[in-house]
């Protein structure tokens, strides 16, 4: 199955395929989303990169056998996320804080009422593949990405932020109401 989904979306037939899955099957254990994310992570690092010269996909197998990742997609999560700016980081927390979606709509009242930069971290963490958006609301495009940036700040400061964004929230429907 590895090889299959492998060899669709590089567009090469399964034999040509088969060394690069066994390795991503071996890293992986068969996850969909671990698989998914390797291979993206492998692209954006040139271990896997697109031949213009050969018209086809290439790879490094001795690379890829040798990279070092976490033994589990959250670990593997975590080390992605990690590496994104820290805005980008605390942007997806603030989206985690709601679930697995939000409207654009409460995401700027928060904007407006904390002074915080949301949407164009959004844009940063979608175009990264981590976050969608779609009609009106922003969604992780996981669950398991909306568990790995949740669990971004120690329980303290996750119940700190629910309490600031609750608040901002509850202050903009007063004063709306008012009006």
């Amino acid at each position: 199955a590895v090889n299959e989904m492998i060899s669709d979306m590089l567009r090469l037939s399964r034999r040509l395929t088969r060394p690069l899955a066994n390795i991503i099957h071996h890293k992986t254990k068969g996850n969909p989303l671990f698989l998914a994310r390797l291979i993206m992570s492998l692209n954006k690092e040139g271990l896997l990169r697109f031949s213009f010269s050969r018209r086809r996909w290439e790879w490094d197998e001795e690379k890829i056998q040798s990279r070092k990742i976490p033994d589990d997609v959250a670990g593997f999560l975590t080390t992605l996320i990690a590496k994104l700016p820290a805005n980008v980081q605390m942007a997806m927390f603030t989206l985690s804080c709601f679930g697995t979606s939000a409207s654009l709509r409460v995401l700027e009242v928060l904007e407006m009422s904390l002074g915080i930069q949301l949407k164009n971290a959004f844009e940063v963490a979608a175009s990264e593949g981590f976050l969608e958006k779609v009609g009106e609301n922003y969604e992780f495009c996981h669950d398991r990405i909306h568990e790995t940036a949740y669990n971004i700040l120690d329980a303290r400061n996750q119940r700190l932020r629910h309490s600031q964004y609750g608040l901002a929230l509850c202050k903009h429907i007063i004063e709306y109401q008012c009006d």
